[in-house]
C-alpha cells in the first residue's frame, strides 16, 4: 500500500508520453529487479524440466519422467509470462500513483509446484513398489 510519503516520493512532476507521471527511478529499478527474479525462476524451472527429462530415472513406467519434465517447463513459461504481466501492471500503477495490483501468480505457481511434488512422490512410490 502506498503511504502519503511513498506516493509523493514515487513520482516526479514530469509527465511521460503516456500521460502518467515519471516515477522515481528507484521504483522503476525495483520493478525491473522483480521482473528479473521472475525470469530467473522461469529459467530454473525450464532447466529442472530439461534435467528431469534427460537425466532422471524412469518414473512409474513409460512417460512419467517426460510428464514431470514437461510440467516443469510449462510452469517456467507460466512464470515468465506472469512476471512480465506483473512488470507491466506495476509500471502502470507506479506511473499513475495507484496501489499496486494484486497478483495470483505466486499462489498458482506455489500450489502447482506442491501438487507436482506430490505427483512425483506417488510416481516414485509406484515405481519402487510396483
Amino acid at each position: 500500500m502506498l503511504t502519503a510519503f511513498s506516493a509523493r516520493a514515487c513520482c516526479n512532476s514530469a509527465v511521460d508520453d503516456d500521460g502518467g507521471r515519471e516515477p522515481d527511478y528507484r521504483f522503476s529499478l525495483a520493478n525491473e529487479r522483480t521482473l528479473l527474479a521472475w525470469v530467473r525462476t522461469a529459467l530454473a524451472l525450464d532447466a529442472a524440466g530439461l534435467g528431469v527429462i534427460r537425466f532422471a530415472p524412469p518414473l512409474a513406467g513409460t512417460g512419467g519422467r517426460e510428464a514431470v519434465g514437461v510440467a516443469l517447463v510449462l510452469l517456467g513459461a507460466l512464470a515468465a509470462w506472469s512476471g512480465y504481466r506483473r512488470f507491466v501492471a506495476a509500471g502502470r500503477a507506479i506511473r499513475a500513483g495507484a496501489p499496486l495490483p494484486a497478483s495470483s501468480a505466486p499462489r498458482v505457481l506455489a500450489t502447482t509446484l506442491a501438487g507436482l511434488s506430490l505427483v512425483i512422490v506417488v510416481l516414485l512410490l509406484a515405481d519402487r513398489l510396483g
